[in-house]
């Protein structure tokens, strides 16, 4: 029995601790200026601002009309709203606009569906392909921002995203996490000379490379991490941009939550089980750490439940190791200890100082809920990836 259960705890700490080094690593990196290339070219390209939307008739025509605010030739971009389920009434608003909509309709609704189609519509009179969310905002220099990027030689760009609202504390804790994968997984990685990770929306890419690409991926959920992989593979750099913003809505209930933390797990795990052996295939025979790196991130523990765990499993080795004296456990304390600290000083390092505030506080308190709402979802992710899970925008008004 003793045998067995010090297995079981090499296994688990090294699991963890593995990823509490992670997140460390990346953290720290992110704490330096990323390097910048020079231009290369002096072009100004040609945008296609897509921005598909499945019954977002609360949130749509506002989106559009910000859209087409850009500090940008108005000539040079047109904001293409691909609707999917919208009422009548919020069509009529939007063929008012100076824009273009393209009415699609599936059997399944999927945003890869929705993005390939409206490509199909739309034609190749482009040079970029930018993607947004249907609750997205950009900066007015964006696409300005987007463009110099290209100028310097990249093809895949990632911006900026943060959060539009901060009016709940499932708000508060969301647009957290979001900086604080922002920090890791796009600054931390830029840092240490490897790609950005995409995020869904605030991403811009060579439009015929993008049309090419997308038309090779047919994704339920989690599109953006199969276009990635995709990327990744064929040694294509992804640039972050962190002074390009995009204002995303931060989710503000606790169902919601739950749903759109569902719908990331079943996607990590059905890509990683989609491209284990594929990623070792490539970082011994191709050094591609890049799309290794990437690999493993999806089955790498997300932040929540990775804080959660090793703060439980050091709490758990505190009273019944330290305290209790119990035999039967190995020695292993001080290394969950570790794990707890390097988490910590990664998220400490990785939460901007505007979030040290009252309400972030307050926020803190809902973590637990959060932490239980993620693990319980571990047990409720079979089906999850063979339909769409749509998350509802404009419920609650933001500030």
């Amino acid at each position: 029995m003793k045998i067995i259960l010090n297995a079981i705890e090499f296994l688990l700490i090294g699991y963890f601790g593995f990823a509490s080094l992670y997140v460390f690593l990346f953290s720290f990196a992110g704490l330096f200026p990323m390097k910048k290339r020079e231009e290369i070219l002096q072009k100004q390209r040609k945008f296609a601002v897509l921005i598909p939307g499945y019954k977002e008739d609360n949130v749509i025509v506002e989106v559009a009309e910000q859209a087409l605010k850009q500090n940008y030739p108005s000539d040079l971009y047109d904001v293409v709203i691909i609707a999917d389920s919208f009422q009548q009434r919020t069509l009529s608003k939007l063929y008012q606009l100076p824009i273009r909509v393209v009415e699609v309709s599936f059997e399944k609704s999927t945003k890869s569906k929705a993005l390939n189609k409206a490509m199909d519509v739309i034609g190749d009179d482009y040079d970029i392909a930018l993607v947004l969310d249907a609750d997205n905002v950009m900066e007015r220099g964006f696409l300005e921002k987007v463009n110099a990027s290209f100028n310097q030689g990249y093809k895949v760009v990632q911006g900026h995203r943060i959060a539009k609202n901060v009016n709940t504390s499932f708000a508060v804790l969301d647009a957290i996490s979001e900086e604080i994968n922002n920090h890791i997984f796009r600054k931390g990685h830029r840092v240490l000379g490897l790609s950005s990770a995409l995020i869904g929306s605030g991403m811009a890419f060579n439009y015929h490379f993008f049309k090419t690409t997308m038309g090779k991926v047919n994704a339920v959920g989690g599109f953006d991490k199969e276009l990635e992989l995709k990327l990744l593979k064929n040694k294509i750099r992804i640039e972050y941009l962190q002074d390009a913003l995009v204002l995303d809505e931060k989710v503000q209930k606790s169902e919601v939550f739950a749903n759109q933390r569902k719908r990331w797990l079943s996607a990590q795990f059905i890509y990683f089980g989609r491209y284990f052996f594929p990623g070792i295939k490539e970082l011994f025979l191709r050094g591609n750490l890049d799309f290794f790196d990437k690999v493993y991130q999806m089955v790498s523990p997300p932040r929540v439940l990775l804080l959660g765990l090793v703060f439980v499993f050091s709490l758990f080795y505190f009273i019944l190791v330290d305290l209790l004296q119990n035999s039967m456990l190995g020695v292993l304390s001080i290394y969950w200890y570790l794990s707890l600290a390097l988490t910590v000083l990664a998220f400490f390092f990785a939460v901007p100082k505007r979030f040290y505030t009252k309400a972030t506080l307050r926020a803190i308190l809902k973590l637990p809920k959060a932490f239980l709402l993620m693990f319980l979802s571990l047990f409720k992710l079979k089906g999850a990836n063979k339909k769409f899970i749509h998350t509802q925008h404009g419920t609650v008004n933001g500030n």
